[in-house]
């Protein structure tokens, strides 16, 4: 039995790590967004963008919705409190994906209310807000959130929830803590890379194809940055171990590394 639970417990984190990449991957479209106006100097451009990436969108949504939900089956009780801990920032995540799906839906329609160019603000909001947040609610899981688990809470029934906030913001305050942001940066810096290579592959134009080689040094040194500081971070933090004699929890020095 043991061995059989191990086994699925393996094999579920390859699954989730599988579809945590593809949506790293897939964050391409998000990059793009957020370099609507640097590459993009005229509406014919600008167009070129948009058309480019606005065929994918809806990859990476579905991406992002399986990897929570592929979380959810596999992981039920780890579902509940770490994405519960950091809950307003997977609001805002989705939120982002929300103001994405409208933007390329209707800015181009006659007649829209809010115009073309507050579409594309929407877009550029979800290009980088989008990346930055997804990174900051996956660094939580390295890093921890302000929550409580109380199993006890089960027997209440007032309250039957096993996990509360230790803070009033829900979650909001992992945005702010800079290991969190670290990782944020560097997800987002890396979606700008692969917008970059994408669109170098993918469009053929004169302006654009310069603008996108000037881009792509800065942001590949940005995201090494960011990210190398981050890993150092988590692979000289202490971290919870199990004792397998006697089922104690306890905080291991350098337990990543």
């Amino acid at each position: 039995m043991d061995s059989t639970y191990s086994f699925l417990q393996h094999y579920w984190w390859l699954v989730v790590s599988l579809l945590g990449a593809f949506l790293v991957f897939l964050l391409f479209v998000q990059g793009g967004q957020s370099l609507l106006f640097t590459l993009g100097k005229t509406d014919t451009q600008q167009k070129m963008l948009l058309n480019s990436t606005g065929r994918k969108w809806e990859f990476t949504f579905t991406t992002l919705v399986t990897f929570g939900g592929a979380f959810f089956a596999s992981f039920p009780l780890f579902y509940s409190t770490s994405f519960g801990g950091a809950y307003w920032v997977w609001m805002l995540i989705l939120l982002c994906f929300v103001l994405q799906a409208v933007s390329y839906e209707y800015q181009n329609k006659k007649g829209n209310l809010l115009g073309k160019k507050t579409y594309q603000i929407f877009l550029i909001i979800n290009g980088v807000a989008g990346p930055v947040l997804l990174g900051t609610a996956v660094a939580t899981f390295f890093n921890g959130a302000e929550f409580f688990v109380r199993k006890d809470q089960l027997t209440d029934l007032a309250m039957p929830a096993i996990s509360s906030w230790a803070t009033p913001w829900h979650g909001l305050e992992a945005a702010f803590v800079i290991w969190n942001l670290c990782l944020g940066l560097a997800v987002f810096f890396l979606a700008r890379v692969l917008a970059i290579l994408y669109f170098i592959n993918n469009i053929e134009e004169a302006d654009i194809l310069s603008r996108c080689r000037k881009q792509l040094i800065p942001n590949t040194g940005l995201f090494l940055l960011f990210f190398l500081v981050f890993l150092g971070h988590v692979l000289l933090k202490d971290g919870f171990a199990v004792d397998p004699a006697t089922a104690e929890v306890y905080m291991q020095p350098y337990k990543y590394l």
